[in-house]
């Protein structure tokens, strides 16, 4: 028989060319099991992602980028995960202070934008790595990382972000202290000294510039979103 994935000839149970099985399984509740477990096990799953960010990002995040893919979760799957937990979280907690905070009028254009921001941090802060990592190009054009490689370690990076505001927004929820605040400054701490340790631990000039980077490109991201929010506000009044 031939391979309904990729139409090599196949003598096994699964494509020598592609690995694809002949027969599958039919899905049902062990199979979503498998996978939630596939996901959440320790060796090579989230809580090993987590353990290996949070000891040594730079390291890991180089050898996923250059020589093993497969220690680590995806990182795009693992910024969705910590995000949706930390929405889940705040939500519910109720945790009504945000650490986007803008006094503007809900009926105009920016207003809506920046309420959408303050109830989707998770999203809010992928679209904000978009131009950190524009940033960080410019700042580290020596290392000759591509825009697509920084993104990619900056979608781990900022998933340990988004569990510090979970945990944050826990201990909130729990004990009724404003910590959110404080868990935004750790964010930066643990942001710029992830994105310092993947370029070269030892030169402290690395994190500077890193703490540049992240800083222009949250300034740049929110200028954007001014402008855009102001020009629909002019063009829907004229």
């Amino acid at each position: 028989m031939n391979c309904k994935n990729c139409n090599t000839e196949v003598n096994s149970k699964f494509c020598p060319d592609c690995g694809q099985p002949t027969s599958l399984k039919r899905i049902d509740r062990h199979y979503i099991i498998h996978e939630i477990e596939h996901i959440l096990h320790f060796e090579r799953g989230i809580l090993y992602t987590i353990r290996e960010l949070i000891t040594n990002p730079g390291q890991n995040i180089r050898t996923y980028l250059s020589e093993n893919r497969s220690r680590l979760v995806k990182p795009v799957i693992f910024i969705i995960i910590t995000s949706l937990i930390y929405t889940l979280t705040s939500h519910f907690f109720h945790i009504k202070e945000e650490v986007i905070n803008f006094e503007v009028s809900d009926k105009s254009a920016i207003g809506s934008i920046l309420k959408w921001m303050q109830g989707h941090y998770g999203y809010t802060s992928i679209l904000t790595g978009i131009f950190v990592a524009i940033w960080l190009k410019v700042f580290f054009k020596k290392y000759e990382y591509n825009f697509y490689e920084l993104l990619i370690m900056l979608c781990f990076v900022q998933g340990i972000s988004m569990l510090i505001f979970a945990i944050f927004a826990f201990l909130q929820g729990i004990s009724h202290f404003n910590l959110l605040s404080f868990a935004g400054m750790l964010g930066v701490v643990y942001t710029t000294w992830a994105i310092g340790n993947f370029f070269e631990e030892r030169k402290i000039g690395n994190y500077v510039k890193a703490l540049i980077s992240f800083f222009f490109g949250t300034m740049t991201f929110y200028i954007i979103v001014f402008v855009i929010g102001i020009s629909i506000d002019m063009l829907t009044k004229s």
